[in-house]
């Protein structure tokens, strides 16, 4: 794939077009769910959180592009997991979508102002961290520079969207949560192993875009 700036602008208002359509949701999200998830159930309740997270496009050496972040290592359930930019929502956001975008500012340093926000996928419920997470969807024009929070991010990532298509980085690990063993499905991305939250939410993404073209 070679995008040029005319076949980004195409890329991104397909995508447009095609997140305000119904999603896909849980359909995709059961793709990538773990066993854990779908033995515990786990609902949402009073204690819920909200939070987004920004799903970054952007065009670069001819490919579409997206990055990914490294949790540092620490005692929290996220840490040293492949994830998407963001966080909860603070007081002071107007809306989820500016929850990302600051969050994203903030974690890996791309100018919020710039990104063009074009829609979001299902809100998805992560159980170990009792959150709603928004994904949301932007665009830059420009490869941005960044600038990672060390306390936030361990390294960043930019995966190519042909390499995320690849059906080949598909896998399945055994994981262990609560003393019990459960099946994992993950991608590999870049010899990293997405899975989890947000794995669902990169098959999501992927039907999605795979019905805007």
């Amino acid at each position: 794939m070679n995008i040029t700036t005319a076949s980004f602008t195409e890329f991104s208002e397909a995508l447009v077009r095609r997140l305000q359509q119904p999603l896909p949701g849980e359909t995709a999200h059961q793709t990538m769910a773990t066993g854990s998830r779908v033995r515990f159930k786990v609902q949402p309740n009073e204690r819920t959180r909200q939070s987004a997270v920004l799903i970054l496009f952007y065009p670069y050496k001819g490919e579409i592009i997206l990055p990914l972040i490294l949790r540092p290592k620490y005692e929290g359930v996220h840490g040293g997991q492949m994830a998407f930019p963001g966080g909860r929502m603070e007081r002071t956001d107007k809306s989820l979508i500016h929850t990302a975008l600051r969050e994203a500012q903030e974690e890996i340093g791309i100018k919020a102002s710039d990104v063009k926000v074009l829609g979001s996928l299902t809100k998805l419920f992560i159980p170990p961290s009792n959150f709603w997470v928004l994904p949301v969807v932007g665009t830059l024009n420009y490869r941005p520079d960044f600038y990672p929070d060390p306390i936030e991010v361990d390294m960043i990532f930019e995966v190519g969207l042909q390499e995320m298509m690849d059906r080949g980085i598909l896998g399945t690990e055994q994981r262990e949560a609560r003393g019990v063993i459960f099946d994992a499905p993950y991608y590999l991305l870049q010899e990293n192993k997405v899975w989890g939250a947000t794995a669902m939410m990169i098959a999501e993404l992927l039907a999605v875009v795979a019905g805007s073209e």
